[in-house]
C-alpha cells in the first residue's frame, strides 16, 4: 500500500503493477476490453494521426464508456457524447492536443463538448499525453488534494501539479513514472483499500480525509 507521500518506489511500482488486477477485481461488464482500448489502442490511434491528431465520436463514446465503468455510472453522459457531432468532436479534440501542454487551454477547448466536463477531458488528454495530463479520477483526487467533491479547472490544475511532483520525484535513471503512473497507482491502492473491510484507509493526505471517507 503507498500513502500519497509516500517516496518508496518499490510500492508504487507493485501498486502499479497491481493496476490490471484491480480492474478485473471489478468484476464489471466489458471494464477489462474497455481498459485496454483506452490504454493501448486509443493512445496508439490517435498518435496514428498525424500531423494533427483527433479523437472521433465512437471514440470519445468508448472512452465515456471505459471512465463511467471504472468509476460511477452516469448514463446520461454516455448518452450525451454519443450523439455528438462528428466533426466537431474532431475539430474541438485537435485544437485540445494542439493546445498542449498548455493543460488549462486544452480542457477549455474539450469542455466545449455537451457531457464533457473537466474530468472527462483529462481523460481525453491523458490518452493523447499520458506525460502531461493524469486522468482527473476521484481516488485519486482523494489521495492528492483530499477531496473529489470539485470536479473545476482550478482543481484540475493543483492535482495535475501534485501528480507531476510526484511522478519527478518517484522517476530515476531506470524508473520513469508519469503523472498518469501515479493516478493508477493511487486507484489501484484505493479499490485494494475498499475491497478489504477494516483495513485501515492509508491513501490519505491528512486526518480530515479520513473523517470525511468515513461520513
Amino acid at each position: 500500500m503507498v500513502d500519497f507521500q509516500c517516496s518508496d518506489i518499490s510500492l508504487w511500482k507493485e501498486a502499479l503493477s497491481s493496476y490490471p488486477l484491480r480492474i478485473q477485481s471489478l468484476n464489471k461488464p466489458n471494464l477489462v476490453s474497455l481498459d485496454e482500448f483506452y490504454r493501448v489502442q486509443l493512445p496508439s490511434l490517435l498518435h496514428q494521426r498525424k500531423p494533427n491528431p483527433y479523437l472521433t465520436t465512437p471514440e470519445l463514446s468508448k472512452l465515456m464508456q471505459w471512465k463511467l465503468s471504472r468509476g460511477k455510472w452516469r448514463p446520461r453522459l454516455l448518452d450525451f457524447v454519443s450523439s455528438l457531432d462528428e466533426e466537431l468532436v474532431k475539430s474541438v479534440s485537435q485544437k485540445a492536443f494542439d493546445s498542449l501542454p498548455d493543460i488549462s487551454k486544452a480542457i477549455s477547448e474539450l469542455t466545449i463538448l455537451k457531457g464533457v466536463g473537466p474530468a472527462t477531458a483529462s481523460a481525453v488528454l491523458a490518452a493523447y499525453a499520458p506525460d502531461v495530463a493524469p486522468f482527473m479520477s476521484d481516488e485519486a483526487m482523494e489521495a492528492a488534494l483530499g477531496s473529489s467533491k470539485d470536479y473545476t479547472l482550478k482543481q484540475y490544475l493543483l492535482f495535475v501539479d501534485k501528480l507531476k511532483t510526484k511522478a519527478k520525484e518517484l522517476s530515476s535513471n531506470d524508473d520513469l513514472f508519469t503523472p498518469s503512473d501515479v493516478e493508477r497507482a493511487l486507484w489501484s491502492c484505493a479499490v485494494q483499500v475498499k475491497s478489504r473491510p477494516g483495513v485501515d484507509q492509508k491513501i490519505h493526505t491528512s486526518r480530515d480525509t479520513k473523517r470525511k471517507r468515513k461520513r
